[in-house]
Formats: structure tokens, C-alpha cells, sequence
């Protein structure tokens, strides 16, 4: 056994915590040092960051240009967004295949050389045209309309879903379909339908975004869109209130209507011209048709003529259900209501159970009774028959 004298115990214990506190304090400064290191390393990275930008804002702007032609030995033809054509060089990193007549390219703009090609432009009206969201409305939602809702699947849905059976049976499927009726049959509703319905793309315009100002602007939209469709395709485009453009052309008319016409010119060879469609199908809805152009309507542009009429009893009848079903109701007679809306379309139909339902919440109560229909059908349907247009425009 040894003995160790007192103060020799204390010194080696105050030893061994000194020991303790260096390690510590060793241990503390490394891990300082490493959160140093990654901090400079993202500061590094942040200044090239800067550089670069720095760099890129103040490189010379470049020019937009169009090919027009091209020739050997990597030389362009060009024509810059300032008006003259230019034989320009190409860039070494691009390959000369690569470069097509009707391409938009970026110009150096002193020398002018193509520096890189830049993505097909569309204007905003076409491209903001395209449905990214599917509308919620189905085919269950559409009443009264069975027999109309299967042509217009005949006509758009099955030659995207099953080409097949068209190519078995040796004939081309129909092109287009036209929605003719009077305001809210379910025109529009029905496009509606088919674009929640189809994978296809849909693209929809109204007739009236493509009239513009300047001489030329209209046909070029209408161009666009159909390209822009062909690039998307499988897809559908839907042409709302076609009858905006697509009116009878007169020998008599302004210049503002020639314009019109050019643009409707320009629809008719995009429908039916030299170049194929593909998998692209046109659906239009209008409710004068009697104003449309022959040109437009003939076989070839809109095959199939859909008329879609005012729901008749049972159609109303239907109607009445697909609205009421969410509806807290009580001893509300559906039939009597379809019976007491002669002449209703189906819009007047949602509009009266919304009343309905107003004048249920106005007398604080949560439900609907079938008074509250009968005061939602007299101001829903009040004045209706004078303001109605004739009835031979849809014949």
C-alpha cells in the first residue's frame, strides 16, 4: 500500500480539472472553427452569386430576330424585331439543324450574329386560353339533354378516347360540333362537362377576344390558337358566342367588319385547310345561328349541328332534381314546380331554387318550403315571354 501526502492529492485533482477545462475549452474552439468554416463557404457562395448577377445585368442586351431563310456555312437570314432582313454567322455552340424558317432567335446586337434560339411566343390572350383547373361540373349535372350530351361525346370525346374503331370502319371522325339554343339551354355547360370529362387540353375563347383594333391582329390570334392547340394536342378548343366573328359576310360593310371578316377567313382555313388538325376537335356555341356564315357551318368545319332546346317537362323535371338535391326542402312537389315553369330554361331553373333559398334565409328559417318556390317562380319568370327572342333563329 502507498501513502500519498496531502498536498499531493490536491495537486494532481486540481491537475486533472485544469485537464478537463483545456479539453472543453479544445472541444468548444473546433466546433467554432467548423461553424466558421460552413459560414464562409456560404458567404463565398452568396458573393459568386452576386458576381454573377452583376455580370448579367450589365452584358449588352440582345435583339429578337426571325429566321427567314437558311444558307451554307452556318450563315442566317434574318429579320430584326427593327424591320430590315441581315445575313448573319451562327454560333458555334448551336447546330445549324437546329435552326428553322419561322424561328425566333436572339441577335447579338452589334454584330448581329445568332447567339440562341428562343421558345415559340404566344400572345397572352391565347395562352391565358388554356383550362390548367377542370371545371367540377360532370355529366350528371346536365339535365333534360341525354340525346344531345351523346352526339357531342360521339363527336369530341370518342375519336380522342378510341380512334380505333374510325379507322376500322374506313371513315374520318367528325371535326367539330356546334351548340346552337337559346340563352341558358346549357351551352356552355356542356363544354364544361366534356373538359371535366376528357384528358384532352382545353382551350377556351370567347368570339369577341378575337376582334381587335389593328388590321391583322385577329387573324394572328386565331393562327396562335390553333398552333398553340396542335402543340397540346390530344386537345379541345371551345369557341364561346362564336357568332361574334363568325357572322354572314355582307358586300356592304366598314372597315371595322372586313376586319372581322379577315379574321373569320383565317378560322376557316385553320377548321378546314390544307394543314390536318390531328387530334385536335373544335366545339362553338351560339344561340344566332341564323346570323352565322354559310362557310362556317357547311360539313367538313362543324360537322354535327347540335340544337339545344328549352327543357321540356321532364327535362325540367330533372333539373329541378339535380339543384334540389343538396337543398333542405319540405313538402316541396317537384312535379308541380316543373309543370308551373313552362318555358324556363335551365338557367332560370338554378336561379329560381336560389331565390328559393333567399327567400327561405330572408324569413329565418332553414329550410324551403314550396311557397318560397312559388314567390321565386313569379320573379324569376316575370316579364320572361316579352323579352324572349324568336323562336325561329334556332330552327
Amino acid at each position: 500500500m502507498i501513502w500519498l501526502a496531502k498536498d499531493d492529492v490536491d495537486e494532481g485533482i486540481s491537475y486533472d480539472i485544469e485537464k478537463d477545462e483545456f479539453v472543453k475549452q479544445i472541444k468548444i474552439l473546433e466546433s467554432e472553427k467548423k461553424y466558421l468554416e460552413s459560414e464562409l463557404k456560404r458567404l463565398q457562395y452568396e458573393v459568386n452569386e452576386l458576381k454573377r448577377e452583376l455580370n448579367r445585368m450589365r452584358a449588352p442586351p440582345l435583339l429578337i430576330g426571325y429566321v427567314e431563310d437558311v444558307l451554307s456555312e452556318n450563315k442566317i437570314v434574318v429579320r430584326s424585331s427593327t424591320g430590315p432582313s441581315f445575313v448573319v454567322s451562327l454560333s458555334e455552340h448551336i447546330p445549324q439543324e437546329k435552326i428553322k424558317p419561322g424561328m425566333r432567335v436572339a441577335l447579338n446586337k452589334t454584330t448581329l450574329a445568332i447567339i440562341g434560339a428562343l421558345p415559340e411566343s404566344y400572345d397572352p390572350s391565347v395562352s391565358m386560353a388554356e383550362i390548367e383547373e377542370k371545371p367540377g361540373v360532370t355529366y350528371d349535372e346536365i339535365g333534360g339533354l341525354s340525346q344531345q350530351l351523346v352526339e357531342v361525346r360521339e363527336t369530341v370525346e370518342l375519336p380522342l378516347l378510341k380512334p380505333e374503331i374510325f379507322r376500322k370502319v374506313g371513315i374520318d371522325p367528325p371535326k367539330g360540333v356546334l351548340l346552337i339554343g337559346p340563352p341558358g339551354t346549357g351551352k356552355t355547360l356542356i363544354a364544361k362537362a366534356v373538359a371535366h370529362h376528357t384528358n384532352a387540353t382545353f382551350i377556351r375563347v370567347v368570339g369577341s377576344e378575337f376582334v381587335r383594333k389593328y388590321i391583322g391582329e385577329g387573324a394572328r390570334l386565331v393562327r396562335e390558337l390553333f398552333q398553340l392547340a396542335k402543340e397540346k394536342a390530344p386537345s379541345i378548343i371551345f369557341i364561346d358566342e362564336i357568332d361574334a366573328i363568325g357572322s354572314r359576310r355582307l358586300d356592304m360593310s366598314t372597315s371595322g367588319d372586313r376586319e372581322v371578316q379577315r379574321t373569320l377567313m383565317q378560322l376557316l382555313a385553320e377548321m378546314d385547310g390544307f394543314n390536318p388538325l390531328g387530334n385536335v376537335k373544335i366545339m362553338a356555341a351560339t344561340n344566332r345561328p341564323d346570323i352565322l356564315d354559310e362557310a362556317l357551318i357547311r360539313p367538313g368545319r362543324f360537322d354535327r349541328i347540335i340544337e339545344i332546346p328549352l327543357p321540356n317537362r321532364e327535362g325540367r323535371l330533372e333539373i329541378f332534381r339535380i339543384h334540389t338535391q343538396k337543398m333542405n326542402i319540405r313538402d316541396v312537389n317537384l312535379e308541380y314546380l316543373a309543370n308551373s315553369t313552362e318555358g324556363a330554361s335551365g338557367a332560370d331553373i338554378k336561379a329560381i331554387t336560389v331565390e328559393a333559398g333567399m327567400f327561405a334565409i330572408r324569413d329565418g328559417r332553414d329550410y324551403v318550403s314550396l311557397y318560397d318556390f312559388r314567390k321565386a317562380i313569379d320573379k324569376v319568370l316575370k316579364n320572361k315571354n316579352s323579352n324572349e327572342p324568336p323562336q325561329h333563329m334556332f330552327m
